[in-house]
């Protein structure tokens, strides 16, 4: 991904002995060539599983800070071995801090990326990687209000974003495979319900 910076570039003018100040436009290169058409749409957390994250984020804070309070308080001096309690504060600091990483980056870094020929599902440090050649339909289910990517394999999967990026996402996918059929699913249409009724 490329990150553009504004630099200045300053130098010395040898007939008014002053300096100008010119700024300049660089691209750096970061993690490799910079891609300009992919396209990210974030996880749409459901509400309760957002309060239970904010809720976990709460219970490692206070872990955090009770852990903190008991080593301030009670230290290592008195314990019989003293190298125990440093090994269970250690612990304790650990785990409150890489539950809290992982929660973070569920919450910050769960989305789905379209472009170079792929669809990327990140949900935080996990990512599942698809290429775009396999997939073979883009399903909205209006019953539901659910959209489903099935492959060439039978394998499908859930896209979970706001409705209101489904036909951005639809568009990003047939960017990349024109080939993909994109279909709306409902009870008008289903082999069940030609009525629209069960």
């Amino acid at each position: 991904m490329t990150t553009f910076y504004y630099i200045t570039q300053i130098y010395s003018s040898l007939k008014r002995g002053k300096l100008k100040i010119v700024p300049a436009k660089v691209a750096i290169f970061v993690g490799g060539v910079y891609n300009g058409s992919m396209k990210k749409f974030d996880y749409a957390f459901p509400r309760l599983t957002r309060i239970m994250i904010y809720a976990g984020l709460a219970v490692c804070a206070a872990g955090f800070g009770i852990n903190l309070y008991v080593c301030i308080s009670d230290g290592v001096t008195h314990a019989v071995n003293p190298y125990l309690p440093l090994v269970i504060y250690i612990l304790m600091f650990a785990v409150t801090i890489a539950a809290a990483g992982l929660l973070t980056a569920i919450l910050l870094s769960s989305r789905y990326e379209v472009g170079d020929g792929l669809l990327t599902c990140a949900f935080g440090p996990i990512k599942s990687r698809y290429p775009a050649k396999n997939i073979e339909a883009v399903v909205l289910d209006r019953e539901t209000d659910k959209l489903w990517v099935s492959f060439k394999d039978d394998s499908y999967i859930a896209v979970v974003i706001k409705s209101g990026q489904y036909n951005d996402f639809v568009q990003a996918i047939l960017d990349e495979n024109g080939s993909v059929e994109y279909a709306i699913r409902s009870k008008e249409n289903s082999p069940d319900g030609g009525d629209g009724k069960k």
